[in-house]
């Protein structure tokens, strides 16, 4: 049901040198690494441990230093999954934090919606499937 789990770390670098080394036990590793401030810790399927020291321009407002502690993104089997947490998230108090849509720097796929709890814990909605019309269309 976790799709990945996202920090926000002071520095950096050492977070990043500790992460290594306390999850090579694991067999989990660096996958991928952004701007050299994002990087990406998992399996060769898919990296589920995010670690960021700032805001890249294409992470939601809540994750930078000194906001929202938490951001855990949920696995939906489809699109239509991520629309109804987003307007459920709505309707129970959380506020918007990224409607649902495709988000194509993460990879083209990658459909997602974010809300803000009570908190301001990033709360993520993410579907990695083609939608079904293009499956048709391929």
């Amino acid at each position: 049901m976790i799709d990945h789990v996202a920090i926000v770390v002071t520095d950096y670098e050492k977070s990043r040198a500790f992460y290594e080394k306390v999850l090579a036990p694991f067999g989990v590793g660096l996958q991928e690494e952004i701007d050299e401030v994002v990087a990406g810790f998992g399996t060769e399927e898919s990296p589920f441990l995010w670690i960021s020291a700032s805001k890249p321009e294409h992470w939601t407002p809540s994750q930078q230093p000194g906001s929202a502690p938490t951001h855990i993104a949920f696995s939906a089997a489809s699109r239509s999954v991520v629309d109804a947490f987003f307007a459920e998230g709505l309707r129970a108090g959380g506020k918007d934090n990224g409607a649902p849509g495709l988000r194509p720097h993460y990879h083209p796929n990658y459909y997602g919606a974010f809300i803000l709890d009570p908190d301001g814990n990033n709360l993520e909605a993410v579907c990695h499937q083609k939608e079904f019309a293009e499956v048709l269309s391929a």
